[in-house]
């Protein structure tokens, strides 16, 4: 009788723990949000900052620190209650120009995603920054070469609808915003996954440099372990205010942190 009870007591101690394993949900991932700059103020920095905390909220899927300065980007231990690298799961710079980063944290950053396999988004001007920094521009996939159409109503292709976030999107459509034209990118390094409709562009605009009429706008790509992201819209505050482009930035976090597959192998631009 006494056996039988410890077997019982045995039995419904086991459910009642895999009961909470089940509906104890996984500990939130980490995002670390960089707004410095060393040049131009963008307004919608702060305003981008507040879109992803809300998501991460709202899903639970992760919890968002916002910095304005570079003293996260480390692995060295961080003094009063600092965090690191080591504690974050992906990085993502609204920045612009040269914000001051010594090289130890250039190599941590480098490191963090390409070695431990971590991710890396750039917003809108992530691509105007650390010129002096070459392996950055690297990282991401490319340079700010100006904006040659300044803020107009974009006509924007979805190239790869099967990448995480991009369904949400219509394939094509045309969204008020500044949008840059790239340089020192290939499509042999990135996969492209929205592009301006270069049919329905003023070409004959002062600074529009690219004659292959490649005027890629998002990107993803594999960097060693880890994966990286350019989204380069952003410039108006409005734009994070679609449910749709919250919808992509959701899905394009997850991709960044490892949480759901998406192919990032490089193509070539589409015939059409």
């Amino acid at each position: 009788m006494e056996y039988s009870r410890v077997l019982l007591i045995g039995a419904l101690a086991s459910a009642f723990a895999g009961s909470l394993c089940a509906q104890s949900p996984a500990p939130a991932k980490k995002l670390l949000f960089i707004g410095a700059t060393g040049d131009w103020q963008h307004e919608s920095t702060s305003y981008a900052a507040g879109t992803l905390w809300k998501l991460g909220n709202e899903t639970k899927l992760w919890e968002t620190y916002i910095k304005t300065d570079m003293q996260l980007i480390t692995k060295q231990t961080v003094p009063r209650n600092g965090k690191n690298l080591k504690f974050f799961d992906a990085v993502v710079f609204f920045t612009s120009g040269e914000p001051a980063i010594n090289d130890e944290q250039k190599a941590a950053l480098l490191s963090f995603v390409k070695d431990d396999g971590k991710g890396f988004m750039a917003l809108h001007s992530g691509t105007d920054t650390f010129y002096k920094w070459p392996e950055f521009g690297d990282m991401v996939g490319g340079y700010f070469d100006s904006h040659p159409w300044n803020t107009f109503d974009a006509p924007l292709v979805v190239e790869d609808p099967s990448f995480p976030g991009m369904k949400f999107l219509p394939r094509a459509f045309t969204m008020k915003d500044e949008i840059y034209q790239i340089k020192d990118y290939s499509r042999e390094k990135v996969r492209v996954l929205m592009t301006l409709d270069a049919s329905k562009l003023d070409m004959t605009r002062p600074n529009v440099h690219r004659t292959d009429k490649d005027f890629a706008v998002i990107w993803a790509r594999n960097y060693g372990k880890g994966r990286v992201i350019y989204n380069g819209l952003g410039h108006l505050n409005e734009v994070f205010d679609r449910p749709d482009i919250q919808k992509m930035m959701v899905e394009h976090v997850k991709w960044l942190m490892g949480l759901v597959p998406g192919d990032a192998t490089p193509r070539p631009k589409p015939a059409n």
